[in-house]
Order: structure tokens, then sequence, then C-alpha cells
């Protein structure tokens, strides 16, 4: 692990959550609101500011998360799903232009398992994806050793692939919960955790139709381990049944499953540390 200090940014929809990180820790760190209906450059404005907040001379570079399609190379975001403005901001351009040092830009879900390849449950694995499971499904590949983005920033992005009318986040997220149950995971959760008969039947329900997401990632990329993250992934206990009891009964290659591991994330602050890793993949010998 390099000693250099690097700043790691999270970008959401409704907060930016920063911090100066070196080694394994967080040195200091700094979040705020953002207004994200406002234009492109008042948004930027306040991620400058929150970058200023723990940004000193010590600071090799910048990575900063964002949730949406990013073209890599040149750092340039498409398209925030819920910061309006943001159609197509040239974000390295101007996180270097501001600050003289190298930034790198990624999805966040890219960022979250560089997180754990870095920091967290991926350490010493070199074939490894990473999903969230949340709002919507994202997923993040490590190939090797080294993040895999693909061409257009498009892989691991499962989620958005056809299936049954829908696409599988459709029926792998939290709109599985809303639909079936008519609440949130959130509410579901506590109920389960109450012993609640027929939400704990839903969680096992959920972890068959996760099955067939899990299903897509081995035949596609073959990892070691698959790390859980997101909100609805603390809840891995009361679905992981109805994952591994689908995954043994449909998935070809048995001596596959008997490899594999899935995990759930652990790392506090992985969002932030997965930014910061960016820029470490980036600057790695190839």
């Amino acid at each position: 692990m390099t000693s250099e200090a690097i700043v790691g940014v999270d970008l959401g929809g409704t907060n930016v959550r920063v911090g100066k990180v070196r080694g394994h820790a967080i040195e200091r760190r700094h979040e705020r609101r953002i207004r994200a209906h406002e234009a492109e450059t008042s948004v930027l404005a306040e991620i400058f500011g929150a970058v200023e907040e723990v940004f000193d001379d010590d600071v090799a570079g910048i990575g900063c998360g964002v949730p949406s399609v990013v073209d890599v190379e040149r750092g340039i975001v498409y398209a925030v799903e819920n910061i309006p403005a943001w159609r197509e901001v040239h974000l390295k351009d101007e996180l270097e232009g501001r600050f003289g040092v190298p930034a790198f830009i990624n999805n966040d879900a890219n960022a979250f398992v560089l997180g754990e390849l870095y920091f967290g449950k991926a350490q010493g694995y070199r074939h490894v994806v990473g999903l969230t499971l949340g709002t919507g499904l994202g997923g993040g590949v490590v190939i090797d050793g080294r993040l895999y983005s693909g061409r257009n920033c498009g892989a691991g992005e499962i989620g958005m692939i056809p299936h049954r009318g829908h696409i599988v986040e459709h029926d792998c997220a939290g709109a599985f919960f809303e639909r079936e149950a008519g609440v949130t995971g959130d509410v579901l959760f506590a109920r389960a955790r109450q012993g609640d008969a027929a939400a704990l039947a839903l969680y096992a329900a959920y972890g068959g139709e996760l099955a067939h997401a899990v299903m897509i990632v081995l035949y596609a990329y073959d990892p070691e381990l698959i790390v859980l993250g997101g909100s609805i992934s603390r809840a891995y206990a009361l679905f992981a049944d109805g994952l591994w009891e689908r995954l043994r009964r449909q998935y070809a290659y048995r001596h596959a499953l008997e490899r594999l591991v899935i995990a759930v994330s652990e790392t506090e602050d992985v969002a932030v540390l997965g930014a910061a890793a960016l820029y470490l993949d980036a600057r790695r010998p190839s």
C-alpha cells in the first residue's frame, strides 16, 4: 500500500462525502449535502468545497466515484440520474484544473469493488465481482487483480440485462420488496428480524431471484469471490439459503460452486476508500 495521500470522493444524488486517505486509514473526512437540482457549475462548486476541506500539499491524487456511466479515459461523467444538470461533465479536467493533481473518475459500483480489493474482503483475491444491492443493482469487475471497466464503463452492469419483460434489477433490488410486499426493504427487514413468517419467506424468495443475477456473473466472469454491498446486503443471512439452493439446483458447474466465496462487505467508508482506490489502481504498473 502506498504512503501517498489520496482524496476519495463519493458523489451521491443528495450528498458528497470526501476523505483524505493514507495507507488503510481516512485521516480527515467531510460530508455535505448538494443541491442536486441546481446548475452544473453549482454542484461542481459544492464538490470543490468538500474536497478543499481535506485537501493539502500531501495529496498526490484524487479518485471520484459517481452514480453514472463514465468515459473513464477522459473522465467525462454522463447523465447522472439524480443530478439533472449533469448531462456531460468533464469532471477529470475540472478537478485537475482546480487542484493540480491527477484525478480518476469511475462508476460508483466499480469504486466499491476496488474498495474491497484494496481495503476489504477482496484483499488477496484476483478475480472478483462486487454487487451493490439497493435501489438498483450495480456491479464492478476485477480481472486478474485489476479493475475491468470495459470500453464504455459498462462491464458488470448485469442489472440492466433484459429479464421477464423488465430488467434483472427489477427482481434483484429494492423494487422486488416494494412490488411483492408493498413496503421498503428496511420495513421488511425489521419484520423479518422479529420473526415474521411472511417477511422471512419473502427474503428466501429474494435469494432465489438474486441467484439469477449471480449465475449471470458466474457464466460471464467466473470469479473466485462475489462481495455484496448496499443496504440489502445486510440481510444476507435471511436470503443466503434461497440463493445457494437455486445455485446448487441450476448452475451447471458444481465444482465451481464448491470453490466460490460469497461475502458481505464490512468495510467502513468503503465508498470513499474505493474512490481513493481508483487512483491506486490506475497508477499501478501494468
